[in-house]
């Protein structure tokens, strides 16, 4: 092949005029790095070339150069450790610290690393795991889960601050305090997939319970304990913790210490006591703790200090976990913070000079002193992609059930209001957001069952997943209006409302995660040779070096080829893993991360460790990294639930708004590189060439109009978009009455056009609607039993549209009970009245069976 390749280009070179051998040179140089040529067929290559233009004696000099290269140990001499040096002494990698470090070196890379590699491995991906619930987690879910959901009137939890008491016991008994506590520590056990699949239910029904059982079970004491406690603690702790006889909390956060651990003021002193035993003195003042003022033992996070080396690592020995009895002197809990309203435990807690034995108390004894940040990161490389996605998932899938029931059922100018397009936009955004947070949640969630840790990922996840939930609530509101900024039992969305803020701060506030996280960590972690170089410059290995720079070289060289071959055909040259509606897709993707791959390599080549600051650029990067995984996981959805026809809509919508958001995210990329050499041609040509070649435009009108339609209508479809949650059937509650409706609603919506085509045609008068009715009847335009269908949708729909008042005294008292509960609004012998706090009703009501 080699030859016959030279040789065809000699004849060429030689018998051709300059003019197009250029060209032909420059095509032949693309298809080689396109497919990844080896360093020798490039060394052939450019000896055609040289041996084209030049004499001998500069071939000869170009033959020295490539044994050079083509020589590993000559090119590592001569060519790599010199560059390793340079690179030193300019300070051109990034200063990694400690906690840096730790932070980047915690977890796993999986989807993530193929994504920023410019040349996904769609065959790989297709494959990725998206796990079901098996039959144990199923009946649990349907059990116990959907009992407590009934046991709980999210009204009167935010009327009464608090759970009810039967709630609390009922959640112990059951084990929701011991979900990912291994079944041999009275645990259940369950999968990374059945603990999000637990909190979004329960999320669905409240917010104050769906946080009551995700923190215990997210970062905490049971979750360290497992990972890293000695055979005592976890024999002491779990199963206690798995009963709900003891009520874990973490303090992290400071006042002074949020994301920046190394602040933290939290500090414990190692001395010996009388009995000759090591202990430790801990001070901390801590805040924002969920569960503290209930709870019995405190995970906290200190720096731990040993002035006198009895540990023999110095005085200065580092983070640590460790586990300290509430009732411990010195220790305070029992206030608590009032986040937004929301009537969850969250709470400040202090310690003044607590005395714990040193070796019981931390976390993995001796072995954990001073790794409580390495402890820490990996944990939350793995929980930042289980409990706010899930409650947020939970948000976004009940706002597409409600609203689209309420679209369907609220009439204005003498028609449903989900009719109107400027209804349908915010409802296809709901709905998009709805399908891309289940089919991310499942696809993430899949990903830690087989054993993934990807920091990255989940970093992702809790970013995406928490501002795309909002953006669901705020077009929830601007749909329900009125209704929505009502409070009381009929609004079903206000509480989702007020909480949604407290998602965005937690667990790693939004501004930080996008702008330093995701592209900060995964420029350095996700990228196939960056760290690599790192470590190879800071270990002064010539040949590590030697194999990563040079590695680098190669992968900037063939996506340089690829950006450009894609973006050309628009991503046609590239191949996708299925057919189908979602092959196009693919092939944009792949487009979309070879231009990120060779985007992010010249921003890091041309800003060196100076681009960590730059964080409005890192924050777009971290945009456009984002979505390639929110579409890759978009995909996935749609190939593992068997390509479903119904689902062809929000497919693409979702792939539609997915890679307008890329566009996006690489527009202010190029608007905004500040570089003297590379900023010019960025915010020029290539700029340019990127509004003209747009890898996407956005959600089109007709593709709006069917997933806001799909919304509207009861069945099937619209149970699998919102599979997973609490519908209660009753009338007396908002979602039930907002499910009563659109059944009723959408039967009566025929008969009802019928009755107005007929006065169009005046062969029926305006009149009162009981007389229009009866002369409808009369006339056999309906029959008495439509006559009385059109009655009780109209009944329905009254009940959707009423909003709670509250008499004066009560409304001073923080409104406990409202003027009038839900059930006296329609009754009509479809619904009856309850005590305030009493369970719902739960009699069937002929509405739909998704997941009670």
């Amino acid at each position: 092949m080699t030859p016959i390749l030279a040789a065809t280009m000699f004849g060429f070179l030689y018998g051709a005029p300059w003019t197009w051998a250029l060209p032909v040179l420059l095509v032949l140089a693309l298809a080689l790095a396109f497919l990844e040529a080896p360093l020798a067929l490039w060394t052939v290559f450019g000896a055609v070339v040289v041996g084209g233009i030049a004499s001998w004696p500069w071939l000869l000099a170009y033959a020295v150069v490539m044994v050079v290269f083509n020589v590993r140990s000559l090119r590592t001499a001569l060519v790599s450790v010199p560059v390793m040096k340079v690179m030193k002494a300019l300070k051109f990698l990034p200063v990694i610290s400690d906690t840096e470090r730790t932070a980047l070196t915690a977890g796993t890379v999986w989807i993530d690393g193929d994504l920023f590699s410019g040349k996904p491995d769609w065959d790989k991906l297709v494959r990725e795991p998206y796990p079901d619930l098996n039959a144990e987690e199923r009946t649990f879910l349907d059990g116990p889960c959907a009992e407590v959901c009934r046991m709980v009137d999210d009204w009167q939890v935010f009327q009464e601050r608090d759970l009810p008491p039967n709630v609390w016991d009922y959640l112990k008994e059951h084990g929701f305090f011991g979900l990912i506590i291994p079944k041999e520590y009275g645990g259940k056990g369950f999968s990374a997939s059945m603990n999000s699949a637990v909190v979004a239910k329960l999320s669905s029904r409240s917010g104050p319970l769906g946080i009551t059982v995700m923190v215990p079970n997210s970062l905490g004491p049971a979750e360290l304990l497992v990972h890293y406690g000695t055979d005592a603690q976890k024999q002491h702790y779990l199963p206690r913790l798995a009963r709900g006889e003891e009520m874990p909390c973490f303090a992290l956060t400071e006042p002074g210490a949020g994301s920046d651990a190394g602040a933290m003021s939290a500090n414990g002193v190692v001395f010996e006591g009388d009995d000759g035993q090591l202990y430790v003195r801990l001070n901390w003042t801590k805040r924002y703790i969920t569960l503290a003022a209930i709870s019995t033992v405190l995970g906290l996070a200190f720096k731990l200090r040993d002035p006198d080396n009895h540990l023999g690592k110095g005085e200065d020995v580092g983070i640590t976990c460790a586990l300290i009895p509430t009732n411990t002197p010195g220790v305070e809990v029992g206030r608590r913070h009032d986040p937004l309203g929301v009537p969850f435990y969250n709470c400040p807690t202090e310690g003044h000079d607590v005395v714990v034995k040193l070796d019981e108390v931390v976390i993995g004894g001796r072995a954990g002193i001073g790794i409580g940040w390495r402890m820490l990161m990996e944990s939350l490389a793995a929980g930042r992609g289980i409990s706010l996605p899930a409650s947020s998932t939970a948000q976004a899938k009940m706002c597409a059930r409600s609203v689209g029931a309420y679209a369907a059922a609220r009439k204005q100018f003498g028609i449903a209001i989900g009719k109107f397009e400027g209804i349908q936009e915010p409802l296809a955004r709901i709905g998009i957001n709805a399908y891309t947070l289940e089919a991310a949640r499942r696809t993430t969630c899949g990903g830690l069952d087989a054993g993934a840790k990807p920091a990255v990922v989940t970093a992702i996840a809790k970013y995406s997943f928490t501002e795309l939930a909002r953006q669901s609530i705020t077009d929830a509101m601007d749909v329900l209006a009125g209704k929505a900024i009502s409070m009381g039992p009929r609004n079903p969305i206000a509480h989702a409302y007020m909480a949604t803020p407290i998602s965005i701060t937690v667990e790693g506030a939004n501004i930080l995660t996008r702008t330093l996280i995701i592209f900060g960590q995964g420029a350095i972690r996700c990228h196939p040779f960056a760290w690599k170089e790192v470590q190879a410059v800071e270990l002064n290995d010539g040949r590590a070096f030697d194999a990563a720079f040079f590695g680098h070289v190669g992968h900037v060289v063939r996506n340089l080829a690829r950006s450009i071959v894609l973006s050309v055909t628009r991503g046609h040259a590239s191949r996708a893993p299925v057919t189908g509606p979602a092959a196009q897709y693919y092939k944009k993707l792949s487009w979309a991360s070879a231009s990120f791959a060779i985007t992010a390599d010249l921003a890091m080549a041309a800003l060196g460790g100076d681009l960590k600051r730059k964080e409005s650029l890192t924050g777009r990067f971290a945009d456009v990294f984002s979505w390639l995984y929110l579409g890759n996981a978009i995909l996935r959805r749609f190939e593992a639930e068997g390509r479903q026809k119904e689902d062809v809509p929000f497919l693409h919508g979702s792939m539609q708004r997915c890679l307008a958001e890329i566009q996006k995210g690489f527009d202010g990329i190029f608007r905004n590189f500040d570089h003297p050499l590379a900023g010019p041609l960025l915010r020029g040509p290539i700029a340019l060439w990127s509004r003209v070649n747009t890898i996407g435009g956005g959600l089109t009108d007709r593709t709006a109009h069917k997933v806001a339609e799909a919304l509207q209508k009861a069945g099937e479809q619209r149970d699998r978009l919102t599979s997973g949650m609490y519908i209660p059937t009753a009338n007396d509650e908002a979602i039930g009455q907002l499910e009563h409706a659109l059944v009723l609603c959408t039967q009566a919506d025929a008969i009802d056009r019928r009755v107005r085509d007929a006065v169009k045609k005046k062969r029926l008068t305006r009149k009162s609607t009981a007389a229009l009715l009866q002369d409808a009847v009369q006339l056999g335009v309906i029959t008495a039993d439509e006559r009385e269908l059109l009655g009780r949708a109209e009944v329905a729909r009254a009940a959707v549209v009423a909003v709670d008042d509250f008499t004066l005294e009560t409304y001073k008292e923080r409104g406990l009970e409202p003027s009038e509960r839900l059930g006296t609004v329609a009754t009509h012998g479809t619904a009856t009245p309850r005590a305030a706090g009493a369970p719902p009703d739960t009699r069937a009501a002929g509405l739909s069976t998704a997941n009670r």
